[in-house]
C-alpha cells in the first residue's frame, strides 16, 4: 500500500500560490485567514472540503500540512534572504535582518512539523488528548523555563507578549553578530524567544 507523502495532498502550484498570498499581505495572515484563502484559490483541494473546520482530526491533519509546508517555504524563502514567521496568529514574510543566517536556533515546533509521521500515526484519540492538553493550558512549557526565559531577556516575572517581542528586538538588534555581538548571546535570546512563544500561545 502506498502511503500518503505531503505532494500528494497539495494540488499543483501550492507553494507558489502559499508564498504569494504571504508576499501580497505583507501585515502577515492568521491561520483561519490563510486556510480561507487556500480555500478559495484551490476550491477542489482538502482545503476547501466543509468538513474540514467540524471534524477535529480532519482539522488536525490540515493544520499539519499546512504548518508542514509553511516549515518546508520557510527554508525556500531562506535561500531568497527572506524570513518567514510562523505561529498560529501570524504567519508573516520578512525580510531577514542581515548576518542572522548563521544563527543555528533548535526549534521543537519546527522539528514536529517536518516529521510527516505525526500527520500519519495521530489518530482521533491523540487529536483528543491534544484539545485536552491545550485547555489544560501551556503544559508544554514549565514555570522555571518562563522565568529562566524571562531572565535572559532582562524581564521581569509578569511580563506581557507585547513586552517580550519589544525586548526580544532590541536584544538581538544590540547583541546581533553584524554589529560585534555574540552569536552564543544571540542564540541564547532567540532560544528563550521560542519558549516564550510557546508560552504564550505562539501570539
Amino acid at each position: 500500500m502506498i502511503e500518503l507523502q505531503p505532494d500528494m495532498l497539495l494540488p499543483a502550484g501550492f507553494d507558489e500560490a502559499l508564498q504569494k498570498l504571504l508576499q501580497v499581505n505583507p501585515q502577515g495572515l492568521g491561520e483561519y485567514a490563510l486556510l480561507r484563502a487556500l480555500a478559495e484559490r484551490f476550491p477542489e483541494s482538502l482545503f476547501a472540503e466543509p468538513q474540514a473546520m467540524r471534524d477535529p482530526l480532519t482539522l488536525f491533519r490540515l493544520h499539519f500540512l499546512l504548518f508542514h509546508q509553511l516549515y518546508r517555504l520557510a527554508d525556500q524563502v531562506g535561500r531568497q534572504g527572506l524570513t518567514l514567521n510562523i505561529h498560529a496568529l501570524k504567519i508573516q514574510l520578512v525580510p531577514r535582518i542581515p548576518g542572522t543566517e548563521a544563527l543555528q536556533v533548535d526549534d521543537p515546533l519546527r522539528r514536529y512539523y517536518l516529521d510527516w509521521d505525526h500527520w500519519r500515526d495521530t489518530n482521533r484519540d491523540d487529536v483528543e488528548r491534544l484539545i485536552d492538553s491545550f485547555w489544560r493550558g501551556r503544559a508544554s512549557v514549565s514555570e522555571p523555563e518562563v522565568s529562566a526565559a524571562l531572565a535572559v531577556l532582562e524581564l521581569e516575572e509578569g511580563a506581557d507578549a507585547a513586552a517580550c517581542r519589544r525586548q526580544y528586538r532590541r536584544l538581538l538588534s544590540q547583541h546581533h553578530p553584524d554589529r560585534g555581538g555574540s552569536t552564543a548571546r544571540a542564540q541564547e535570546i532567540n532560544q528563550a524567544m521560542l519558549i516564550l512563544q510557546r508560552y504564550y500561545g505562539k501570539s
